[in-house]
Order: structure tokens, then C-alpha cells, then sequence
């Protein structure tokens, strides 16, 4: 517990023992009077004075209570909140063009993580990264989230497909610098990223990977920092095919990879057969519930009771003497 005005608890501890010591001695002069006019105060009678004491009890033990109302004291409690950075990443490589669901697989995606971002809380900021053989942000994390969505809505498909440089990518924007693994054959340990428990990253892929740093390494400094991964797979077992520069090129669902991402991390795998469950996929997403400590200021509180204390004291006293003294 803290205090605004630490020097006002010494006026109230110097004011409550005086109003107490004034008491004490008021009472000691009248006892003392009444002695002097030879009234003997019996059991009844002592009994009876000390109920004559409890009016004041309750006024006395009010003032200390205002009195350090004015001091302003301040604790903190903890306040759970759906909170943290949800980063989105989005494959957009030349096989998410695939048509395996309607209208595509980028297509169904976009729609299904526009649901999600409209169902967040604003204490949740959302950033989106887009990736092929190179990644990029194409929004930072942002409690505003028409900007995710208008980010999610400017996806377009093309290139091959680096689902290690993803992850880097989106590591990258939630520690705020650049983020990179070691090379494979040096000694060099992997960077410390310190912990971000509050974030999650959410991927979108079908899972191929046709270069780039090893997409189970990344996972793993994710993992080292704290950072949870969801994927969520994009297509069928059948596939499809796609059109690259003339060429027909067949494309499927890689399950296992992305399972595997998501293991390493603590995070899950869900597949999307069609666009329908697709949304039922994002919409199963949990955010992860955090306390975040929040200052409280006492004073009400002490106030009232201090005003409860005067009213029962003022109760007490007006039928004891059928009025206030």
C-alpha cells in the first residue's frame, strides 16, 4: 500500500491519540467530580457508564479513518484481461492461389481472420505479416483494428514459400527488432529474445515450404521466448493445382510440418477443410487471460467507513441521551 500524502498519516496518528487522550481526560475529571460530591459509583452504576462510552468509541475510531482517507492510500490489485499481441501470418506464396477452397485458399483465409480480428477485445493489439520466400509486415501491431483489416484485405498471392523466415518475420515484430537464427554450424547460441508470453501468433499456410531458414528452428527460439503458434491449415489432402508462369504445378495440404510447428511452441493445429469451418477454426482461437496490476485508490473506502462509524455513533448517542453532545 502507498500513500499520496505520506505526511498527513502523522497529522492523523497525532490528532487520533489526542482526541483519544482528551477523551481519557474528560472522563477521569468527571469521574473525579462526581467522587468529589460523594457519589459512589456501584457495579450497576460502572456498568452502566461503561455503555456510555460507546457512542464515542464509534465517533473516536471514525476520525483516524478520515483522517487517512486524506492521506489518499493507494494498493494495487490484480485485474484479469484478455490482452496481448496476435500477430497474423499469412502465406501468400503461389500455392495459396489454389482453388481447393472457395474462392481460394488466400481467399478463404482473408475472410475467416477478418472474423477474428472483428471479435477481439481493443485491449488486444493485432499486427498482420504476409509471407513467400521473404517476409513482410505490412501492419504493426495496433489496438486500431480497421487498419488489420484493411491490411488482411490488401493480400495478394505470388512467389515460393520460406515458412522459417515467417516466423523470424513475425518474431521480429513483436520484439521490435530484427530477429535471426544463428547460422546452423556455429557455435553461437540462439538469441535471447526475453519473454513475451502475451503474444500469439497465428499462421495461416498450407504448409510447403520451398526454402529458407528451417521453419522447426524458428519455432523453437518462438518457443524460448514465449511465443505461442497456432496454424491453422489451408486446403485439402487432394489439392489442387496452380498456374506459374505457364506451368502447372500441383499443391496439398503439409499437415505434418505445421503440426509440428505448433507442438513446439504449445500451440495447436486445426485444419480447414472448406471456408465454412474455417471460420469455425479462427472463432476457436483462445487469447491468453492475463492479471495486469491496477492501482486502487482507498479513500471511498475508508471514507465510508468512517461515515458508517459517525452514524452508528451518532445513533448510539442521540438514544442514550436523546440528543447529540
Amino acid at each position: 500500500m502507498s500513500f499520496h500524502h505520506p505526511l498527513l498519516l502523522v497529522v492523523a496518528a497525532v490528532l487520533s491519540a489526542a482526541a483519544v487522550a482528551a477523551y481519557v481526560l474528560l472522563q477521569r475529571r468527571r469521574a473525579a467530580a462526581l467522587s468529589a460530591a460523594g457519589l459512589d459509583l456501584t457495579a450497576g452504576s460502572r456498568r452502566a457508564g461503561a455503555s456510555r462510552h460507546l457512542p464515542y468509541a464509534f465517533l473516536l475510531a471514525a476520525l483516524p479513518l478520515l483522517l487517512i482517507g486524506l492521506a489518499r492510500p493507494e494498493t494495487t490489485v490484480a485485474v484479469p484481461r484478455a490482452a496481448g499481441t496476435v500477430v497474423l501470418l499469412f502465406d501468400v506464396s503461389n500455392s495459396m492461389a489454389a482453388e481447393d477452397l472457395e474462392p481460394s485458399r488466400l481467399g478463404a483465409a482473408q475472410a475467416a481472420a477478418t472474423s477474428f480480428v472483428r471479435a477481439q477485445p481493443d485491449s488486444v493489439d493485432i499486427g498482420v505479416v504476409m509471407f513467400g520466400q521473404q517476409a513482410l509486415t505490412t501492419q504493426q501491431p495496433t489496438d486500431d483494428h480497421d487498419r488489420a483489416v484493411a491490411a488482411i484485405g490488401r493480400l495478394r498471392t505470388g512467389g515460393g514459400t520460406s515458412l522459417g523466415q515467417a516466423i523470424l518475420a513475425a518474431l521480429s515484430t513483436i520484439v521490435g527488432k530484427p530477429v535471426s537464427l544463428p547460422d546452423p554450424d556455429s557455435p553461437e547460441p540462439p538469441p535471447d529474445l526475453g519473454y513475451w508470453g502475451s503474444a500469439t501468433v497465428v499462421l495461416f499456410s498450407d504448409g510447403e515450404q520451398t526454402g529458407g531458414p528451417d521453419a522447426e528452428a524458428a519455432a523453437d527460439l518462438a518457443a524460448r521466448a514465449g511465443v505461442r503458434i497456432e496454424t491453422i491449415g489451408i486446403g485439402t489432402d487432394r489439392g489442387s493445382t496452380v498456374e506459374v508462369d505457364g506451368f502447372q504445378l500441383a499443391t496439398a495440404l503439409n499437415e505434418e510440418l505445421l503440426t509440428s510447428i505448433a507442438g513446439i511452441t504449445g500451440g495447436s493445429y486445426r485444419p480447414a477443410r472448406d471456408a465454412g469451418s474455417l471460420a469455425d477454426v479462427t472463432d476457436s482461437i483462445e487469447l491468453r487471460v492475463y492479471t495486469q496490476d491496477k492501482p486502487v485508490e482507498l479513500t471511498g473506502l475508508l471514507a465510508g467507513a468512517g461515515l458508517v462509524l459517525l452514524v452508528i455513533g451518532s445513533v448510539l448517542m442521540t438514544r442514550a441521551y436523546g440528543r447529540l453532545v
